[in-house]
């Protein structure tokens, strides 16, 4: 399965997706997101579909689920079908997890946070978890989370449309990762996997930022016997500290007032080259030039990109 290039025909079942965690208002960097995954879907005649991943909850702040959806309603982004809300699905987490208990795939683990970063060596997304538990518990200590054996040999491979080749060694460069944490809750890596199969997504849009965590996300596909969609990851917009625009550096909310504008900033981070006068038009106006207009080729191959040096228009 691949991404489509101009002039290619539309594949005939197109199911994208948009998964913001509702942490607080959506910013530009998460609008940008949503933008490029509603256009490669619409553009594609496809559906897109929307998902809260409130799994975290004491990270998810009250209120915010309902301001996002709002926003996207009055920018235009009209999803398909219910909106999926990860905090009511914790039997279909509990069920993967028990499908992998039975394959032997998973393990206990009794480790703290701090008995890790004071053994493991540092990977790609922190501490690498250094197998204390991998053969059974050690003696006296009670079970915390839940880990997922990770093969040793050759490094994990996937394409990704804009990223190119991304080679991942699960082993040495993130460890036997947790997919059910010491404070009960799933974590975020199984979580997905089970909401894309379940909402049957074939393309999977959204932010570089999540392009090392694909990896283990294909891993717990294969373990699950699930279908593994396309994956596109855009770059993430930064400030001028090169740091990913969120609630820990204060991105502000996207305003409601004038969305045409914002859109166009979007566009233009995205290299999609809006003219000057699209500023001006209606919504309609507006997703009817973008979804005629949209281009992957035209989108920069980077990870991030700071706004600063992106003009609001091409």
């Amino acid at each position: 399965m691949s991404f489509n290039k101009p002039g290619e025909n539309i594949i005939s079942r197109y199911r994208g997706r948009f998964a913001p965690s509702p942490t607080g208002p959506l910013h530009f960097g998460s609008l940008v997101a949503a933008v490029g995954s509603f256009l490669e879907a619409r553009s594609r005649g496809g559906e897109w579909l929307v998902r809260m991943e409130d799994l975290d909850l004491p990270r998810t702040v009250p209120g915010a689920a309902d301001d996002i959806l709002r926003t996207l309603d009055a920018f235009g982004l009209y999803w398909d079908g219910e909106v999926m809300v990860q905090s009511t699905r914790n039997e279909a987490y509990r069920a993967a997890l028990d499908e992998m208990e039975k394959l032997g795939a998973v393990y206990p683990c009794a480790c703290t946070r701090k008995e890790i970063a004071d053994s493991a060596i540092s990977g790609i997304d922190g501490p690498v978890y250094p197998g204390i538990c991998r053969a059974g518990l050690p003696e006296g200590r009670a079970p915390r989370a839940m880990r997922v054996y990770t093969d040793p040999g050759s490094p994990f491979r996937f394409d990704d449309a804009l990223q190119g080749r991304v080679s991942q060694n699960l082993e040495t460069e993130v460890g036997d990762f947790v997919v059910r944490r010491a404070d009960g809750l799933f974590a975020y890596q199984l979580a997905v996997v089970v909401d894309d199969a379940e909402q049957a997504i074939t393309h999977v849009v959204r932010g570089a930022d999540l392009l090392d965590s694909t990896p283990r996300q294909i891993y717990l596909q294969q373990l699950l016997s699930l279908p593994t969609p396309a994956y596109l990851h855009l770059p993430v917009a930064v400030n001028e500290r090169g740091e990913k625009l969120g609630k820990q550096t204060l991105a502000p909310a996207v305003s409601r007032v004038n969305p045409v504008t914002q859109l166009c900033e979007a566009l233009a981070f995205l290299n999609q080259a809006p003219p000057e006068e699209l500023k001006d038009a209606d919504l309609d106006a507006f997703w009817k030039w973008a979804i005629a207009h949209w281009r992957v080729d035209r989108l920069p191959a980077v990870r991030s990109r700071p706004l600063s040096r992106v003009k609001a228009l091409g």
